[in-house]
């Protein structure tokens, strides 16, 4: 877990890098691939990329706040992991759908009901989201923090 603000920016770049991928694929897969293109992937990416990590970055204090105002064993680091993932994902959801609803709005069109469109849009990137941040992303994203990233920042008189 990220100890100082430069960990915690570098951990939300390699969550929102793991999620905004895993995300982008899910969905491409749902809406179909016959408008894909490589260029109109990437692009997408990057867009979605940076709006996730703005939202990210507002969300994260609020989750954090809220998982560690909940009544579990604190002692425990994979305690407070769960909590935050469980504060996290649906906050995270409830908000990027709304993005997504207006990219299939712009892409493929809505029918019927935006606040339908809305709910299943959630339904569907909830069932994805939650699973892939605890047991991919957030795994990975630790483990190349602790590998790459803390070794740098806690030896800051080791040169190599």
């Amino acid at each position: 877990m990220p100890s100082n603000k430069k960990e915690g920016i570098i951990f939300g770049l390699f969550m929102c890098f793991g999620m905004v991928l895993i995300m982008s694929v899910y969905n491409t897969a749902l809406h179909g691939f016959s408008s894909f293109t490589v260029g109109s992937a990437v692009a997408q990416f990057v867009i979605t990329f940076i709006v996730a990590f703005i939202v990210e970055s507002l969300v994260e204090p609020k989750a954090r706040k809220l998982a560690l105002s909940l009544p579990y064993d604190k002692s425990k680091e994979i305690n407070f992991i769960v909590a935050i993932a469980f504060c996290m994902v649906p906050m995270m959801v409830l908000i990027m759908s709304v993005y997504g609803l207006i990219l299939t709005a712009l892409m493929v069109g809505i029918e019927g009901s935006i606040f339908t469109a809305y709910l299943k849009i959630v339904g569907l990137n909830f069932i994805v989201a939650l699973p892939s941040q605890l047991l991919i992303v957030g795994p990975i994203s630790r483990k190349l923090l602790t590998k790459y990233i803390k070794p740098a920042t806690h030896n800051p008189g080791l040169n190599v």
